[in-house]
């Protein structure tokens, strides 16, 4: 195993053991909610892996190794660390080499999850291809995160609510399908727009079967250059907002984004800060919402292919 990889004692003796493990992203706790909701959620989400039968696994960097299961201590760490980096999968050979803390993205977290040897991971949703912005014309460029190809390069299934609302979803969609993930739908037809269950686009397959899931995750990694697998879980619906009006809040955000000429990295948390105020934490509330439950179906999911790995013996 990777020397600078450290598992915690419960995750490396429920790997060796086969049972069920999924992991969890570590910027939700760091970067991607406000305080005191980021440790809240972050400790309802390992919650929720557990209350499954699977054992949590937070990825993160810390004093110079790839962390694999942290404590309540640790994320309140990485929450407030002055010299915190935000890693994607890139990060992660400068992150170790200096000593840094960071939270990890969904590209960073499927390296290292595939790297200790775990198939399953629950976040809210994924990175995907940015819509061009009036600050970016200008110079016009393309805008697509590296969870995209990280997904298509390990054999990791991640459980989202699709892809941020404030994307182009129709070309992260083809960009999923060029780079060979497969689009699965749980109990859903429709690709999610993280705060809302529509989008009006399709996913590839809709599976309602968690064990059909479980085996068409098998499926794909059984043959050769297989990498991820995006399983779709819509946010819950007693929750979740309608798609005109999630639309409506991204193009105010966007609007607003325009006028003040923000581009590139800070754009992003400029519009979801945005879309939060002019919702009154409703999009909060939903983010919260939908992160616990899509850590839920990841436990699920992750019982259910250890399960299947045990009647094989």
């Amino acid at each position: 195993m990777n020397e600078k990889l450290l598992l915690t004692d419960e995750v490396a003796a429920a790997l060796a053991d086969g049972q069920a493990v999924a992991a969890l992203e570590s910027s939700i706790v760091a970067q991607g909610l406000p305080e005191p909701d980021n440790l809240e959620v972050g400790q309802a989400m390992q919650d929720a892996v557990r209350r499954q039968g699977a054992i949590p696994a937070m990825t993160a960097v810390l004093d110079g190794r790839l962390r694999v299961g942290l404590t309540a201590e640790n994320m309140a760490r990485l929450a407030a660390a002055p010299d915190g980096q935000k890693c994607g999968a890139r990060d992660l050979g400068p992150a170790l080499a200096l000593s840094l803390p960071g939270a990890t993205t969904v590209s960073a977290t499927v390296t290292i999850a595939a790297e200790a040897g775990i198939s399953v991971f629950g976040t809210g949703g994924i990175g995907g291809v940015h819509r061009v912005t009036a600050a970016a014309k200008g110079g016009a460029r393309a805008d697509i995160s590296a969870d995209l190809l990280a997904m298509s390069r390990v054999p990791v299934a991640v459980v989202s609510s699709g892809a941020k609302s404030l994307l182009d979803l129709p070309t992260t969609l083809e960009a999923l399908e060029a780079l060979g993930v497969p689009v699965l739908g749980y109990c859903s037809d429709d690709f999610p727009a993280f705060y809302s269950g529509e989008s009006g686009l399709s996913v590839s397959y809709r599976i309602d079967d968690l064990t059909v899931l479980a085996q068409a995750l098998r499926a794909h990694w059984s043959l050769p250059g297989s990498g991820g697998i995006l399983v779709c879980n819509p946010p819950p619906a007693d929750i979740a907002m309608g798609r005109d009006e999630v639309e409506a809040l991204v193009q105010d955000a966007t609007a607003a984004a325009n006028a003040a000429e923000i581009s590139g990295g800070a754009l992003t948390p400029f519009i979801l800060s945005h879309m939060r105020r002019a919702s009154n934490n409703q999009t909060l509330r939903v983010n919260t919402a939908l992160a616990v439950a899509n850590a839920a179906l990841a436990g699920r999911l992750a019982v259910k292919l250890a399960a299947l790995s045990v009647s094989e013996r």
